[in-house]
């Protein structure tokens, strides 16, 4: 039984060498896309791989800003306006503002890492691209928040989600054919 301990400990400390050698961003990131590749067999017929780590990811940042969104609108900006001294905003669009702020950063991580990895585009570029389509995505999120809440007097939570599943569909588009192209 020696030599399978043996064996056993020579390929742990070969797996621990790979993974010294490796940092920790690229370890997170290979285990993450296997993660999200392993539930991805039974949607084969429906979608490609790049397709799904899409959906999943932007699930993932979609869910994250909508709980932020809530959490900002109803709590810290306690439904008040918000006044930052130049600037006085409406408690649906300073959640707004700060929701997108960290989906930003957090779904430029999860595309550029985890989603679109075959793209061959330099990475400021596509930070760039991401951050444009982000405006665009954000532009288009604060008009229809005006138009919903203020002038249909919808709930500003429903209209976020409602606002949500558009820009989803749009984004994807810009992502896919625009920030993250391959040449």
């Amino acid at each position: 039984m020696d030599w399978v301990s043996d064996i056993l400990l020579s390929n742990f400390l070969s797996l621990q060498n790979k993974l010294l050698k490796k940092n920790i961003f690229g370890l997170m990131t290979h285990i993450f896309t296997k993660c999200i590749d392993f539930f991805h067999p039974p949607f084969k017929r429906v979608m490609p791989i790049v397709t799904f780590r899409y959906a999943v990811c932007g699930s993932i940042n979609t869910l994250l800003g909508l709980v932020m969104y809530y959490v900002f609108y109803h709590f810290v900006f306690n439904k008040t306006v918000f006044e930052l001294g130049f600037i006085a905003l409406k408690p649906h669009i300073a959640a707004l503002l700060v929701s997108g702020t960290f989906t930003f950063c957090f779904g430029f991580v999860l595309n550029k890492f985890l989603v679109f990895v075959e793209s061959n585009i330099k990475g400021r570029v596509q930070l760039f691209r991401y951050f444009l389509s982000f405006a665009f995505n954000l532009f288009f999120n604060f008009v229809m928040l005006k138009l919903l809440v203020e002038v249909c007097k919808w709930d500003a939570f429903v209209s976020q989600v409602a606002t949500t599943i558009l820009v989803i569909f749009i984004s994807y588009i810009t992502q896919k054919y625009f920030t993250f192209k391959t040449k």
